[in-house]
């Protein structure tokens, strides 16, 4: 296999300390984007909605921001809509739609994987607002089977809210499959894409979602930025209620250094994707896995997809270990597990546990997510000290 292309220059966070492999928890953010919002938390400070001079830079930047999203997910710039976190996208979404139907008893259907956003929103909209939700099984790998939503849709479904990749196993789920099915019987589809725009090329009119959340720290943009796409003629409830800001759906004077680091974010994505630069990170990842394979042989099971997965996304187990123990002991390697710790106690992912893997192995689970930033001296270093420490 030949090496893996080069990678940007060495980010000045990541320099003399752990090797990063959490990108999936968040991103460091690319020095690109913080110096395009810089001058937008100094000298462009006026307000976007103003009518002087001052304003209009920021309004300038604020729309420019939104063109580069719509771009990157193949919409058009007055269906984006900027929000403070790809929870809030989530509630705008599943909140908007269930009020905005107007139907005495509305039906959700979600699954079992989920992002916490989407399972909690779902089980509030039960209890404040009558509605009913149906939360579909998913396979061994962690993919929901399209004849289970089939059988689960009614002509009170309002919305089917599932998302495009898992953040702990990368598993992509059949979107526009789901989506036509949705369709079929009247009902919108939101997508949670936090975990794969930018990893992976997404068009929202080959997908048929009607919403489908961005989320900036997951993209290497600052915690804070994010949007939801909302199909043109699609009807939401607000969010926040008030001056009208972002299409009436989300008031509040907008941040538009936020929304430059998202844009701007959301241009680099698309330069990589153009240019594959997700080849060169799923070749680390696999080399991570055959490293780890080669030397820990019978003691390693791939969690989630094989094929259909986030190229960036290696999630195992090492059997007769426990997650925790093995990152402790490996020392200077920043990585997530597959348990939950609670008053000390380690409880299995409700991801692993959904998708019917046995609480040891979930315990023993480790996600090692690669990013921009990952470099095959990164790999070599994390799978020997991953050996090391799993070996004692």
């Amino acid at each position: 296999m030949s090496a893996p292309a080069a990678g940007p220059p060495p980010h000045p966070g990541l320099v003399g300390g752990p090797v990063y492999l959490d990108y999936n928890a968040t991103t460091p953010v690319d020095p690109r984007v913080a110096e395009a919002m810089r001058p937008h938390l100094s000298e462009f400070f006026g307000n976007p909605s103003s009518s002087h001079p001052f304003s209009a830079r920021p309004r300038r930047a604020l729309a420019e921001a939104r063109g580069q999203v719509a771009d990157l997910l193949g919409a058009r710039p007055g269906e984006i809509v900027f929000t403070a976190s790809g929870s809030e996208a989530d509630l705008l979404a599943l909140r908007g739609a269930v009020l905005a139907s107007g139907r005495p008893h509305p039906h959700v259907i979600t699954q079992e994987t989920e992002h916490p956003a989407v399972l909690e929103t779902c089980r509030a909209l039960e209890h404040l607002h009558g509605a009913r939700v149906s939360v579909l099984p998913v396979d061994r790998e962690g993919i929901v089977d399209p004849d289970t939503l089939a059988a689960a849709l009614t002509e009170d479904t309002v919305l089917v809210s599932v998302m495009a990749a898992n953040n702990e196993t990368g598993a992509l789920q059949p979107i526009a499959e789901l989506a036509a099915l949705a369709h079929a019987h009247g009902a919108k589809v939101h997508c949670d894409a936090a975990q794969a725009v930018g990893k992976i090329p997404l068009d929202v009119e080959e997908l048929g979602v009607d919403l489908l959340t961005v989320v900036g720290h997951k993209m290497y943009a600052p915690k804070g930025a994010a949007a939801l796409y909302v199909r043109d003629g699609v009807r939401l409830e607000p969010v926040v209620y008030g001056g009208g800001q972002e299409h009436g759906l989300r008031a509040g004077t907008e941040n538009v250094a936020l929304a430059v680091a998202l844009g701007t974010a959301a241009g680099l994505a698309a330069t990589e994707l153009a240019d594959h630069a997700q080849a060169r990170i799923a070749a680390l990842r696999d080399d991570l896995h055959q490293r780890l394979t080669d030397g820990l042989p019978g003691r390693i099971g791939l969690n989630g997809p094989a094929d259909k997965r986030l190229p960036n996304t290696l999630n195992i187990s090492i059997d007769g270990t426990l997650g925790h123990d093995v990152l402790a002991a490996a020392g200077r390697i920043a990585a997530s597990t597959g348990s939950a710790c609670h008053s000390g106690a380690h409880t299995p992912s409700p991801v692993l546990t959904a998708m019917g893997i046995d609480p040891a192995r979930a315990l023993g689970a480790l996600r090692l997510s690669l990013g921009r930033w990952t470099t095959s001296a990164d790999i070599a270093t994390a799978a020997a000290a991953l050996i090391r420490a799993a070996a004692q």
